[in-house]
């Protein structure tokens, strides 16, 4: 299949999706950014400060994505001299692993598919929390990976979470996404997550039906059940949401025809 003839809306926060506009470029796919999740940092207050003061509890630290980690690596900066020295941390993707190992710590992501499926796959984070009573703190914005915080809860870990942001759908005019889909003629639709896509329907309003029959990828298998359930007609799961992953997505897939 020929990538090029894909155009994309890139529906990712704004510095993050202009980020992979580029990266598509470089391959030849055009993608049209239209931030769907606009990221607001939440205020400190004693109840998040809590789990950082208290970071050496957990034998492990779980961190679901980039803003949670620029995030969280700032409280650590404030409240430790330096972090505990055998403790492990997670990512979900490569490019939020990449954030903490960049800051010394000792990290893990796996290396294929970017999701919690994927990551509770990996042999580190079993071994991690293997002892009886191990704590995990999981690192996120306001609400999601419950599913994730269950499986580990099935297996005897204690969970705690750290909301550190929420995420928000950013103000666009009514028919804004309908009308830019037409207008740069775009033939695919790109969410990196489960609210990333709730975001996609309450913006696309009546037009959803429409917009339904379009080629939708999305990050991980439970996003696609989502969108599957919602009406989507095409959805392509790409096991992760790095520019790879989709762009072996798109090289698996035939873009549609005028």
């Amino acid at each position: 299949m020929n990538p090029s003839a894909w155009r994309l809306l890139i529906t990712r926060p704004a510095e993050d999706g202009e980020t992979l506009a580029r990266q598509l470029a470089a391959h030849g796919v055009f993608g049209s950014c239209l931030p769907l999740l606009a990221i607001e940092d939440l205020p400190d207050s004693p109840e998040r400060r809590q789990p950082i003061l208290e970071l050496d509890r957990y034998a492990a630290v779980i961190v679901v994505s980039k803003p949670a980690a620029r995030l969280v690596l700032d409280a650590v900066d404030r409240y430790w001299p330096q972090p505990p020295a055998a403790q492990h941390w997670f990512a979900v993707g490569g490019a939020t692993g990449q954030l903490l190992a960049d800051y010394g710590l000792t990290s893990h992501w796996p290396q294929q598919g970017d999701d919690s499926e994927a990551l509770l796959a990996l042999p580190a984070l079993a071994e991690s929390l293997s002892a009886p009573g191990a704590r995990a703190l999981i690192v996120r914005g306001e609400g999601g990976r419950e599913w994730l915080a269950e499986r580990l809860r099935e297996r005897g870990v204690a969970v705690d979470y750290l909301a550190l942001y929420r995420r928000r759908l950013p103000d666009h005019p009514p028919g804004a996404l309908a009308r830019r889909v037409q207008a740069e003629r775009l033939n695919g639709l790109v969410v990196s997550s489960g609210q990333g896509f709730e975001h996609l329907r309450t913006l696309a309003g009546d037009a959803w039906p429409a917009l339904s029959a379009l080629p939708l990828f999305v990050p991980s298998p439970r996003v696609a059940e989502q969108a599957r359930a919602a009406g989507a007609g095409r959805v392509v799961d790409c096991r992760g949401a790095s520019a790879a992953a989709l762009l072996a997505a798109l090289e698996r897939c035939e873009a549609p025809t005028p």
